[in-house]
């Protein structure tokens, strides 16, 4: 059995709150992180497509100048919100933060924050945060590390902080910051990395700093983003590193739990909490395990349901839960697998119509699976069969990998294809 670094904490227990995600002012049929509001990769959506005809699903608009970039479409009231460089309506090679009309797709502002980060092989280049938005607030990490605070109304700066001069922060892997950042009432959570400040609260208005959690021996930050989860009277925030999984209190930044993994190159997959379990999921021949959360002495533990399991691993096309079974691509092989939550079986596992590494999200008891070659299937989320119901290719795909994970929002599919940006309609008559 994995041994289990287990920190307990006997402070009063943390403030109840009304929901795990309180101050999200977007509505229910919103997108407004990775991964969604919820960050589950499951939309809300129902009554939607079951199938597609031949050439997908009824395009209701494209637009162009969202640049090169791996980032996904945060979706929030009237508008649109992703981090590229390179745009086609700028004239420069800069990384911006970028918004756009949701109904028509209509470029509205762009914000430089920065230089394009140009590091490691050009497939890698690029920026990959999705931004986070929070009522009158989009926030986003740029590569290296800057976290930057603006305005959705015309994109204006308002503050930014550069996580790795100010707190130490540092990645596991060479490949830039990717995370989305927290939003939990008036606070932001955000993972810096490292053993000095492994993950930060900080004033979501002002930037200034609330608490650090700072867990022994860690690595550094990987590309997942922070989960929220209630155990007893806790609210823990969930996050992966390159050290492997943790929990820290809400309320103080104490670290409660940490379950260690052996060093790889990157950690990547957002991972899952439901009630009070946590799968996670590494890649690179890693696994994946699902761990149990235990409210105890007034603090949290973790127990074992089972460790790591190599039939489980996800490179970073994330893997998503939808009843009791797990969907998500063998690694970045492009052969999609299911399987059961609670045993890790395997129920079934084939070869998709697209090429590489397979992002997966879901809605309305179907699966979108987007191939890096830029095939994207409808598949059933059914764990008795692995059957293909709809493919077609994305327009523009082929040049870089699609990497950048699709969003769904009332009805609608959002696609990015490097610099242009695709809206389908996917709701059902």
């Amino acid at each position: 059995m994995q041994v289990l670094k287990v920190i307990r904490w006997t402070a009063a227990a943390s403030i109840a709150i009304a929901s795990l995600y309180p101050s999200q002012t977007a509505q229910a049929d919103d997108w407004p992180t990775f991964r969604g509001s919820q960050r589950t990769a499951v939309a809300s959506d129902t009554n939607l497509l079951t199938s597609w005809p031949k050439n997908g699903p009824k395009l209701v608009w494209e637009t162009a100048g969202a640049g090169r970039g791996y980032a996904s479409i945060a979706v929030a009231g009237n508008r649109l919100y992703t981090l590229g460089d390179g745009l086609s309506t700028a004239s420069d090679k800069d990384e911006y933060l970028t918004c756009f009309d949701r109904q028509t797709g209509k470029p509205l502002w762009k914000t430089k924050t920065g230089p394009a980060w140009q590091e490691m092989q050009p497939d890698w280049h690029s920026s990959r945060s999705t931004p986070t938005v929070d009522g009158s607030m989009v926030y986003v990490i740029a590569p290296k590390g800057v976290l930057v605070a603006c305005n959705t109304t015309d994109g204006k700066e308002v503050w930014r902080k550069d996580l790795a001069a100010e707190f130490g922060g540092k990645k596991a892997d060479p490949w830039g910051y990717s995370e989305s950042v927290l939003i939990d009432g008036e606070h932001l959570i955000c993972t810096p990395g490292g053993e000095k400040a492994t993950m930060v609260a900080l004033d979501k208005k002002t930037g200034s700093d609330i608490w650090t959690a700072a867990s022994e021996g860690d690595i550094g930050a990987g590309h997942a983003s922070i989960v929220m989860s209630k155990v007893g009277l806790s609210t823990v925030y969930v996050q992966t590193t390159g050290s492997g999984a943790l929990g820290v209190s809400a309320k103080d930044g104490q670290v409660l739990w940490s379950y260690p993994i052996s060093k790889t190159t990157a950690v990547i997959p957002t991972p899952i909490v439901r009630d009070d379990l946590v799968f996670f999921s590494v890649g690179y021949g890693q696994g994946g395990a699902l761990l149990q959360q235990v409210a105890e002495g007034g603090g949290v533990s973790i127990k074992e349901v089972y460790g790591i399991n190599k039939k489980l691993g996800n490179k970073h096309g994330g893997v998503i839960l939808i009843g009791d079974y797990l969907y998500g691509d063998a690694d970045d092989r492009g052969t999609p697998f299911c399987a059961d939550l609670m045993t890790g079986d395997i129920k079934w596992q084939g070869r998709g119509p697209g090429k590489g590494s397979a992002v997966v999200i879901g809605g309305d008891d179907m699966l979108y699976i987007q191939f890096q070659d830029g095939i994207l299937a409808l598949v059933n989320a059914d764990p008795k069969a692995y059957s293909i119901v709809s493919e077609f290719k994305i327009p523009g795909s082929g040049d870089r990998p699609s990497w950048a994970h699709p969003s769904i929002a009332d009805g609608k599919l959002f696609v990015r294809s490097q610099d242009k940006l695709l809206c389908y309609d996917i709701a059902g008559n």
